[in-house]
């Protein structure tokens, strides 16, 4: 892959993703390979099937997910990524927004479509520590530790 087919395919993942909904899960195959690998601090999956239901699982529990691309370094090889992420949770407090700020590492395969994805981003901070059970502990795990 030419560094202009990695630019390329990098646009396509961004724009996809900025335009994100729900219907969209089925079009999934417009940006991964049929094997594509997927990880993120929740799932490590392979294959196309598996990412549809990880990103429906995603809507069913979240209203309004969106992704905005802060910054990204694009090389022959694949892409990094970073973003914020914001969303309500539909049992927790939806109408209270949340946002989650992380990374991907992409790799492409010779189509331009998402062969490897893995996302960075810390669930204890920003996600657990912002939920009402769970967040006292974790911000008291959180001071003491640190």
């Amino acid at each position: 892959m030419t560094l202009d087919d990695a630019r390329a395919a990098t646009a396509r993942v961004r724009a996809f993703y900025e335009a994100f909904a729900a219907a969209d899960v089925d079009r999934l195959d417009a940006v991964y390979a049929a094997d594509a690998y997927f990880r993120d601090p929740f799932n490590e999956v392979r294959g196309l099937p598996e990412i549809r239901r990880i990103f429906a699982q995603m809507f069913e529990h979240l209203d309004g997910p969106r992704f905005t691309f802060l910054d990204e370094a694009v090389d022959e090889r694949g892409a990094f990524l970073t973003w914020d992420m914001t969303f309500r949770i539909r049992r927790l407090a939806p109408h209270e927004t949340r946002r989650i700020h992380g990374a991907t590492h992409l790799r492409f395969a010779p189509d331009g479509r998402i062969a490897y994805h893995r996302d960075y981003w810390d669930a204890a901070d920003e996600l657990y520590a912002q939920l009402p059970l769970i967040g006292p502990v974790m911000r008291w795990l959180k001071r003491r530790l640190g």
